[in-house]
């Protein structure tokens, strides 16, 4: 019989959602100099948690780990196939069209980070410009996409995948949950983004000041 199982831990959830924010934030300050300072902030932050994701994934709890939704290409494309007949298999955990997502999600955000970090430090010009705006615009686009399957597979599943990221439940078989919430790592997870986007201070920032204070006195 089922019943109201935990699926997703806190940790993951805490990623899900905040490289969420820390994208679109991203990105809507990515045209303006006067937010340059926190597109650059965020930009680190979605690294933070990509590096995290990608050790959760490995160490994490049964349904993080990269292990539980890794399939074969036939198994995707089987998927895909059985949407458009309405009748796509029930996952707990993510399914593999939501594990392609997952995968380019964590893929093109590492390279727009680290070609962004280049792209600050002045390092690769306009080559890595180019990177960083094309990895930005295409994780954007897998975003859009991501957003229409978990729409499609809530319909078609008729339960609400959105919520079951907030809450961390689903509905299913005594005994195929998992145990712990580690609620103790999201409450880190949370302090130390909130510490970091609190006290983030720019390289840089010290010497312009200065910079100009000798501009100033060479010209008197």
């Amino acid at each position: 019989m089922s019943q109201r199982i935990l699926i997703w831990d806190i940790p993951t959830r805490v990623f899900h959602w905040a490289l969420a924010l820390s994208f679109a934030g991203a990105f809507l300050t990515a045209e303006t100099e006067r937010y340059r300072d926190l597109h650059v902030a965020l930009g680190y932050l979605m690294l933070g948690l990509i590096a995290f994701r990608l050790i959760w994934g490995l160490i994490g709890s049964r349904y993080a780990r990269f292990s539980s939704f890794t399939f074969r290409p036939a198994e995707i494309v089987e998927y895909l196939k059985s949407l458009l007949h309405r009748h796509p298999k029930h996952y707990l955990g993510h399914n593999p069209a939501g594990a392609v997502a997952i995968f380019l999600l964590l893929g093109l955000g590492l390279l727009s980070g680290i070609s962004g970090v280049l792209l600050y430090l002045e390092i690769g010009g306009e080559m890595f410009e180019d990177l960083h705006e094309g990895a930005a615009n295409m994780m954007l686009a897998v975003v859009f996409i991501h957003i229409a399957g978990v729409a499609v597979s809530s319909l078609l599943h008729r339960e609400n995948l959105v919520r079951s990221m907030m809450t961390g439940f689903k509905s299913g078989e005594p005994g195929q949950g998992i145990t712990r919430p580690f609620a103790w790592l999201g409450v880190i997870m949370a302090a130390v983004m909130a510490a970091f986007l609190t006290f983030y201070q720019p390289s840089g920032s010290g010497t312009s000041g200065e910079g100009s204070t000798q501009s100033i006195n060479h010209e008197d």
